[in-house]
């Protein structure tokens, strides 16, 4: 029988991956010791430094807790090669740290864009044009780079990659998504699926369920995020950037937006998935009541047998 585990993230929590975020989140004292109370097994690293960068550390912050480590989050800049080099040392950093802390549990290293940086994507997030993408050359710029990254995080340290689709980074989109995986190594790249950022970009709930079946083969992981229908609606209709949505609410708690996620494990369920899912209810620092909303995902979970 499959065996699917339930870990969640540091951006639940606030702690994000941006650096112009004002207000303050949480420590990762507070974060572990509230993700371990509110029923998950797991959790991923959350931004570097964020959490202990020692193995040694990390490993025994984590097994206190009873916890596994289930992967990092890497954002590099892809479309230009310029970034490649340092975006695969970067990437190296982490998953050694990641195979030292986590040798049994084998994360996962999760490659993204720079999201957030680029100020046409950042500003359209959720309503994305096909003129707003990238040209031939940046495409061809951002699949050697995943794969470069991806081979060297394998051969190095054993670990495989996945590539996480983001709102207000250049694979937003169900066509940018697929773009993607067709000009990567199949033997190397896999996909997160999140279920929040998807239906948010795609700009229609059903496509997370269109992706399960489109990409079944290189979906290796998969975030559960919701998404308002509300707030993502007056995100398109006031123009909001990325930030701006997600202030107010765009990622809220699991069976509280769009996403059927009964309809989701139903698929997870018919190909037999076993791995982690990881909640993920993306909110800006300061905001919301994480531990609260922690502990109704948990328990929503339970309702879909998890």
């Amino acid at each position: 029988m499959p065996v699917i585990r339930v870990g969640n993230a540091p951006c639940s929590w606030g702690a994000l991956e941006f650096g112009n975020l004002e207000g303050e989140s949480a420590g990762f004292h507070r974060v572990l010791d509230e993700m371990a109370a509110t029923g998950y097994a797991g959790t991923e690293l959350g931004d570097w430094g964020f959490m202990p960068t020692e193995p040694d550390r990390l490993r025994a912050e984590l097994s206190s807790r009873g916890m596994a480590l289930i992967g990092a989050f890497v954002p590099v800049a892809l479309k230009d090669p310029a970034t490649h080099a340092e975006g695969e040392a970067t990437a190296l950093r982490v998953a050694r740290l990641l195979a030292a802390a986590s040798p049994e549990n084998r994360p996962f290293l999760v490659l993204a864009d720079n999201n957030g940086t680029d100020p046409v994507r950042t500003k359209n997030a959720g309503r994305i044009a096909p003129d707003m993408g990238l040209s031939d050359a940046e495409w061809e710029s951002f699949a050697l780079g995943t794969n470069r990254i991806a081979r060297a995080v394998k051969a190095e340290c054993g670990l495989r990659t996945v590539f996480h689709h983001h709102c207000a980074g250049y694979i937003e989109t169900p066509d940018e998504v697929a773009r993607l995986m067709a000009m990567t190594d199949p033997g190397v790249v896999g996909l997160v699926l999140d279920t929040g950022h998807y239906a948010y970009g795609a700009g229609n709930p059903e496509a997370v369920i269109e992706a399960l079946d489109r990409f079944a083969d290189r979906i290796w992981h998969i975030h559960f995020k919701d998404c308002d229908p509300v707030a993502a609606a007056r995100a398109r209709a006031e123009k909001l950037d990325y930030f701006e949505a997600v202030g107010h609410g765009v990622f809220c708690e699991l069976g509280r937006g769009c996403v059927d996620f009964g309809a989701v494990m139903e698929r997870l369920n018919a190909r037999a998935y076993a791995g982690w899912i990881v909640v993920e209810q993306d909110v800006l620092p300061g905001m919301g009541t994480p531990r609260e909303s922690a502990r109704r995902n948990r328990d929503f979970l339970a309702t879909l047998g998890l």
